[in-house]
Parts: C-alpha cells; sequence; structure tokens
C-alpha cells in the first residue's frame, strides 16, 4: 500500500460504529500511516463525502492480487 493509494474497506474488525459500518464496502483514498497499537501499521483512509478513519491492513483491498 501506499500514500494516494484507492483502497475498498473489504472488512471491520472490531471498532464498530454505525458510521464506520457504512463504509463497509466504499472506496477511499489512504491519506497517511500510523501505528495502531504498538504491533502493526494502520492506514487513514479518506472517503468521497470528506469523512476519514483509520484500518488495519487487512481490513483493505487494493485490487493487487
Amino acid at each position: 500500500m501506499r500514500l494516494g493509494q484507492k483502497v475498498r474497506v473489504c472488512q471491520i474488525r472490531d471498532r464498530f460504529s454505525g458510521a464506520l459500518s457504512d463504509k463497509l464496502g466504499e472506496m477511499g483514498t489512504i491519506q497517511e500511516f500510523k501505528m495502531t497499537d504498538g504491533s502493526g501499521i494502520g492506514a487513514v483512509v479518506t472517503f468521497n463525502d470528506k469523512t476519514s478513519s483509520w484500518f488495519f491492513e487487512d481490513e483493505l483491498e487494493t485490487g493487487r492480487r
């Protein structure tokens, strides 16, 4: 994954709120990376409606297999 890349939210492991669940299946753009819980790196994704949230890498699909 890289900055500016388009990704799709394919799953949400935890942090499951109503607003976040609406993003399941949506496409967004990676804006930055951040440490999640000391054991991995997450991606901050911005969507067309100008909202953003962070996701674990395995929650996102890049279109590459």
